[in-house]
C-alpha cells in the first residue's frame, strides 16, 4: 500500500505542499489561496500525479434528465454586494408579496433580502445585517465569518428570523432576529438562541402549527467531527486503510488525508473541511464498509457516533427566547443516498399531515439531494420516502436546503438551491429554483 509524507509551508496567501510517496514519486504544489477552489485545483493536480480522487466537478459526469418543471428563479447576483448567490433559500409569502433570504457565508453584508410580486421578477431590498451591523456575538470578516441558512417566519405581528453564525469561539450556533417588517430593520436578541454541542448547531427552521404552537427544528453539525479524527486514526493505524476502502484510488486518498491531517488541524474551520473533502468522498464511496470496519476495530466509537447526524425539534416559548419541554429526535441519516448527514429541515402541514423536507449527503457533491418524510404530528414520528424527491440532473446539480411556500395559485411550491454542472463548493454561486408539489395523505410528488 502506498503511503505519503507531506511537508506543508505557508507561502504568501496560500501554501507550498511537497508530497513524497513510498513508491518514489514526488510532487511540489503551490496552493494559491485559502478558498475551496484553490484546494480543488491542488487536489486535481494531486490526482493526476498520485492517483487520488479528483474533485467531483472536475469529472464530466452525466446525471438524470430533469424530472418535472425545474424553474430557475435567480441565476445571477442582483447586487455586487451579494458574493455567492442564494444558497439555502427560504421563501415566505406575505400580503406584500414574496420575500427571500439566503446564506451569505463570509460576505461583509449578511443575508440578502429579495422581493418579488410574481416569482419571476426579483428586486434586491438590502440585507438583514448590513456591513458592520452583525450581532456582537458573531465572528465577522472574510475567511472568518460563516453566516448560513436564514429563514423568515411571520409570528403574530412580528417577523422572526432564525439563522446560523459562527461564534467568536469558532463554534456554530443558532441566532434569532426580529422585526416588524420583512425588510427590517432586524434586531438580534443579543445572544445565541441555541449553542448545542462541540460540533455546533445549524439550519434552524421555525414551524407554527394551526393551534399557534411554535417549534424550532435544527441539525447537530456532528458530521464535521469525524473526518479529521478518522484521518488521524488512519495515520496511527495505516493497516485500517485497506480494511475501510476497496479501490486503490480511495485507499490512496485516505492515505494522503492521514499524512496531511496534522497540517489541516491548524487551519481555519472551513479550510479543514476543504482539505478533508476528498477523504469524505472516499468514505461515502465505501459507506457501509467503512462504518462496519470502524465498528469491528473498536478503536473509535466517537467517530462512528459522529457519522450519524440528527435533526431535532422542540417547542418554543411564546416569545421565542426559550424552549418548552425536551428536544425530540425527528430524523437521522439512515438511508443509503443520505450518506453521512441530513440537514436543512423544513416542515409544512398539508392534507392534515406534517411533511418534513430536508437535504442529504455532502452539499458540494452531486450526490446531494432533497428528501421528504411524513408524520401525524410536528415532532413525529416521521416516515421517510425511500428515494430522494429531487436529485442532480444534467442541468442542475446538488439540489438542496428546501423551503415550501404557496405559489401564485396558492398551491404548495418547493424552493431550493442548486449548482450549475461543473461547479460547486463553498462560495460558489448557487441558483434558486422552484417546482410545484402535489400531496396525497401518504406521498408527495413533483408535479
Amino acid at each position: 500500500m502506498v503511503t505519503f509524507l507531506v511537508d506543508a509551508e505557508e507561502h504568501g496567501e496560500g501554501a507550498q505542499i511537497t508530497v513524497r510517496a513510498s513508491d518514489g514519486v514526488t510532487g511540489i504544489y503551490a496552493i494559491a489561496g485559502t478558498e475551496q477552489q484553490h484546494y480543488a485545483d491542488f487536489y486535481a493536480q494531486l490526482a493526476r500525479d498520485f492517483g487520488t480522487k479528483r474533485p467531483h466537478f472536475a469529472d464530466a459526469t452525466s446525471y438524470q434528465p430533469s424530472i418535472g418543471p425545474w424553474r430557475p428563479l435567480l441565476i445571477e447576483n442582483l447586487s455586487p454586494q451579494i458574493l455567492c448567490g442564494y444558497g439555502d433559500p427560504a421563501v415566505l409569502k406575505t400580503d406584500e408579496g414574496y420575500f427571500l433570504v439566503a446564506t451569505s457565508n463570509d460576505a461583509p453584508d449578511v443575508f440578502p433580502i429579495l422581493h418579488s410580486d410574481d416569482l419571476e421578477h426579483w428586486q434586491h431590498r438590502g440585507f438583514v445585517f448590513p456591513e458592520g451591523q452583525a450581532p456582537a456575538w458573531t465572528a465577522t470578516g472574510r475567511q472568518v465569518a460563516d453566516f448560513w441558512a436564514p429563514e423568515m417566519a411571520k409570528v403574530g405581528a412580528e417577523y422572526w428570523l432564525p439563522f446560523t453564525a459562527r461564534q467568536s469561539s469558532g463554534v456554530l450556533a443558532i441566532g434569532l432576529a426580529k422585526s416588524r417588517y420583512p425588510e427590517g430593520p432586524w434586531v438580534d436578541i443579543g445572544r445565541p438562541l441555541l449553542t448545542g454541542t462541540t460540533g455546533g448547531v445549524i439550519d434552524a427552521h421555525i414551524f407554527i402549527d394551526i393551534d399557534g404552537e411554535r417549534y424550532l427544528f435544527w441539525k447537530d453539525d456532528s458530521n464535521g467531527l469525524w473526518p479529521r479524527p478518522l484521518a488521524s486514526l488512519l495515520r496511527e493505524h495505516p493497516e485500517l486503510v485497506e480494511q475501510l476502502f476497496e479501490s486503490e484510488e480511495d485507499r490512496r486518498t485516505a492515505a494522503f488525508a492521514a499524512s496531511i491531517v496534522g497540517w489541516a488541524n491548524g487551519r481555519r474551520p472551513m479550510e479543514r473541511f476543504f482539505l478533508m473533502q476528498p477523504l469524505i468522498a472516499a468514505v461515502l464511496n465505501n459507506w457501509p464498509r467503512v462504518k462496519q470496519a470502524i465498528a469491528d476495530c473498536g478503536l473509535a466509537p466517537a467517530i462512528l457516533e459522529a457519522m450519524t447526524t440528527p435533526i431535532w425539534g422542540q417547542r418554543l416559548a411564546a416569545d421565542g427566547l426559550s424552549f418548552i419541554g425536551e428536544p425530540a429526535l425527528v430524523l437521522t441519516n439512515d438511508l443509503g443516498w443520505e450518506g453521512h448527514l441530513v440537514e436543512g429541515p423544513f416542515v409544512t402541514r398539508q392534507k392534515g399531515r406534517y411533511w418534513l423536507f430536508y437535504a442529504g449527503n455532502d452539499f458540494a457533491s452531486p450526490a446531494y439531494g432533497i428528501g421528504v418524510a411524513v408524520a401525524g404530528g410536528p415532532l413525529g414520528p416521521y416516515v421517510k420516502q425511500s428515494e430522494p424527491l429531487l436529485r442532480s440532473t444534467n442541468e442542475w446539480t446538488a439540489p438542496g436546503h428546501p423551503s415550501v411556500a404557496p405559489g401564485l395559485d396558492d398551491e404548495a411550491q418547493l424552493f431550493f438551491h442548486a449548482f450549475r454542472p461543473g461547479t460547486g463548493g463553498y462560495n460558489a454561486f448557487r441558483a434558486v429554483l422552484t417546482v410545484p408539489l402535489r400531496f396525497t395523505e401518504s406521498q408527495v410528488t413533483v408535479d
